[in-house]
């Protein structure tokens, strides 16, 4: 995950990578993906497309990227991208 960090210019920043082999927050955040999808892509069991921005601890926004026939959200990952997520926020009841 540091490398994939570094990669897009932020490593050592307030942006943090996490990963998640097991699946434990995948499945906590209920954030699974269950739809079939095409095989190919193998979308069972992988992490939906998602951003969080989370305030001292408090989830304050939560964004997905899917749609009914877009599961795992590449089609418009606008939801998740910077600008959506940046909207959100200043939508949110942020410092409380």
């Amino acid at each position: 995950m540091q490398a994939w960090a570094e990669d897009q210019g932020v490593g050592g920043s307030m942006i943090s990578f996490v990963g998640d082999p097991g699946a434990e927050l995948t499945k906590a955040l209920d954030m699974e993906m269950t739809d079939d999808g095409p095989p190919s892509v193998g979308i069972i069991g992988r992490c939906k497309r998602h951003a969080l921005y989370i305030e001292k601890g408090d989830i304050k926004v939560v964004r997905v990227s899917e749609g009914p026939d877009d599961p795992a959200g590449d089609s418009d990952p606008s939801a998740t991208l910077v600008e959506g997520m940046l909207e959100a926020i200043a939508g949110s009841p942020v410092g409380e």
